[in-house]
């Protein structure tokens, strides 16, 4: 399954940005105040659990942070903890 291919869209009507893979939504929580981003949770469905689709969408929504000069607050414990893999992100933080 080609991950890198799919889009991670900034749904701000329900704060979340989401990601659909063979018809399921994944999708990370936030809420955003003063141009920080605080990503509160992070949620993929089971059947697609262990195939690579949270850290996918984690490095798309910092993506979209660097470029739209978003500061990130990680609230949620899977984005802290891909955060110690990968301290090249670490530029993000508020």
């Amino acid at each position: 399954m080609d991950l890198q291919g799919l889009q991670v869209t900034n749904n701000e009507s329900i704060h979340n940005f989401e990601m659909f893979v063979d018809g399921e939504r994944a999708f990370i929580d936030y809420k955003t105040k003063d141009g920080k981003m605080y990503l509160v949770h992070t949620e993929v469905p089971t059947e697609l659990q262990g195939q690579g689709v949270a850290e996918v969408m984690v490095e798309k929504t910092f993506k979209y942070l660097e470029e739209n000069n978003l500061k990130l607050v990680p609230l949620c414990s899977y984005i802290q903890s891909y955060l110690k893999r990968h301290p090249e992100w670490e530029r993000l933080l508020a």
